[in-house]
């Protein structure tokens, strides 16, 4: 009945402990029954017998089992039972047709993926992801504990019902968006389960079937999904060297999403005289824009254009951040912030999906942010990530891969192409065979070029000592040159 893995990352007191308890819940092992002995259990399972002691007391302590005096451990009368039997079926039942629920499949659309064990991978070059040696954990166990302490636990533990963590917000307003050029009262902020839940309720908001959405191309594709299971048109307008071009916007367009301050997938900058054309035509058009200013903090190079929403006199742009590439993508916290009118609409929205962000999240990064340790843990990555950057490009120059985008302030990823002919994603097959993971071109493109022949390489969780290596085993899976 109990067992451990050590393949599994968790201790394995907790292994046992959790392999015990789900065999009290569901009633394998009934009050009074008797428990192994320590050192038999120990060795079946060939662990420490004190490791099965320490599991016993903490289960005595926790009511599901009890200590009989010289007579080992016993299941509690106490211990809760949780098996309700399956009662058998009785009456004839008709197959659901999902075909015709679910006329929308969402398994094709355009997405970015990535393999679930890409950490098992040698040379891990995937975006958005975390170093774990880059980050302070005693820094954010201390405001955790700070956060579950009692003056907090009693207002975490609360309904919140539509409100937010004001020690979070009020960091976002007084810290976060003044470096970007951005004042805002605190009804003009809205936290989200990061940027795509903020992408998400803003679609939901403003799509509009008598208008068009223009997006980036090539771009992030969750955008263009987004508004396209909204049932807004779309057009595609092409990114070049300085980004999205205002003048190549129709005049159907009703709402634009853009990453000015550096496109996704190329890293390129949307230079100012476009910003201020792109709010000119907004006014003239009465369209809105949606700001998606992701990786501001990663400007190892030179100082971040302020962003768009601080050149935003009339309103019309509704600017979006996360701690997600910053922090950890697991974390799953970001901001909206737009004018009141707007954010009163998205709060209402949001506590219809889900009421709120959890509080205690909130409040552990509102600590962690308000405490300097978010400021500390951002200076440590710029430093790591401009090593990282200058191992990369110093890596691929005399290779036969071409760096076509890179982010002018920085940023931790470039873009990269293929020799002519060759496909990225039959490409990478052969990268994997060898180690070497990347982000082949094909979903940032409303429609890829055949060959695709253009990848994203990310640094944030690969150390620049693996590098060189790395791109030299992609230089093997080129053929000869010549060939």
């Amino acid at each position: 009945m109990f067992f451990v893995d050590r393949r599994d990352g968790r201790t394995l007191q907790m292994q046992l402990a959790t392999s015990i308890i789900a065999t009290i819940l569901d009633t394998r092992a009934g009050a009074g029954t008797r428990m192994p002995s320590s050192r038999k259990l120990a060795e079946y399972l060939g662990v420490s017998r004190l490791t099965v002691t320490l599991v016993y007391q903490e289960l005595v302590a926790r009511g599901y089992l009890d200590a009989l005096p010289r007579s080992g451990f016993v299941v509690s009368e106490r211990a809760p039972q949780r098996r309700i039997d399956q009662p058998p079926r009785s009456l004839p039942t008709r197959e659901v047709n999902w075909d015709n629920w679910l006329p929308r499949s969402l398994g094709g659309r355009r997405q970015i993926l990535k393999p679930q064990n890409w950490r098992s991978y040698e040379f891990p070059f995937v975006y958005g992801q975390v170093d774990p040696k880059l980050f302070d954990h005693s820094a954010w166990r201390d405001c955790a504990r700070r956060a579950l302490g009692t003056r907090d636990f009693t207002g975490l533990a609360d309904d919140q019902l539509t409100q937010d963590d004001p020690v979070l917000v009020d960091y976002i307003r007084k810290n976060t968006l003044p470096r970007r050029g951005i004042r805002a009262g605190a009804d003009e902020v809205l936290i989200t389960l990061g940027a795509q839940n903020a992408v998400w309720i803003a679609v939901q908001l403003l799509a509009r079937a008598d208008r068009t959405a223009a997006v980036e191309d090539p771009g992030f594709p969750d955008f263009a999904e987004a508004l396209s299971y909204a049932r807004m048109p779309i057009e595609y307008v092409p990114v070049d060297g300085q980004g999205l071009d205002p003048a190549a916007l129709s005049d159907r367009v009703g709402l634009v999403i853009a990453t000015p301050s550096h496109n996704i997938p190329t890293g390129a900058t949307l230079p100012r005289a476009r910003r201020l054309e792109l709010l000119r035509r907004a006014d003239a058009q009465d369209f809105l824009v949606i700001e998606d200013d992701y990786e501001f903090e990663m400007s190892f190079l030179e100082p971040p254009s302020p962003a768009l929403k601080s050149l935003d006199a009339g309103g019309r742009v509704i600017y979006i951040g996360s701690f997600s590439k910053s922090l950890f993508p697991g974390l799953r916290i970001g901001y909206m912030v737009a004018p009141p009118e707007f954010i009163r609409e998205a709060r209402a929205l949001r506590a219809m999906m889900l009421r709120h962000a959890p509080g205690h999240m909130q409040r552990v990064t509102g600590y962690f942010l308000a405490l300097g340790h978010y400021d500390a843990h951002v200076v440590r990555l710029r430093q790591t990530f401009r090593r990282r950057r200058e191992a990369l490009v110093a890596a691929l120059e005399g290779t036969d891969f071409e760096i076509l985008g890179a982010a002018r302030h920085g940023g931790s990823s470039l873009w990269v192409a293929a020799p002519e002919g060759i496909d990225s994603a039959a490409l990478n097959e052969r990268f994997r065979e060898r180690g070497v993971l990347v982000e082949p071109g094909q979903p940032f493109f409303s429609q890829p070029p055949s060959p695709c022949r253009f990848f994203r390489m990310g640094y944030s969780s690969i150390d620049e000592g693996r590098i060189a290596t790395g791109v030299a085993r992609m230089q093997s899976c080129l053929p000869p040159r010549g060939a």
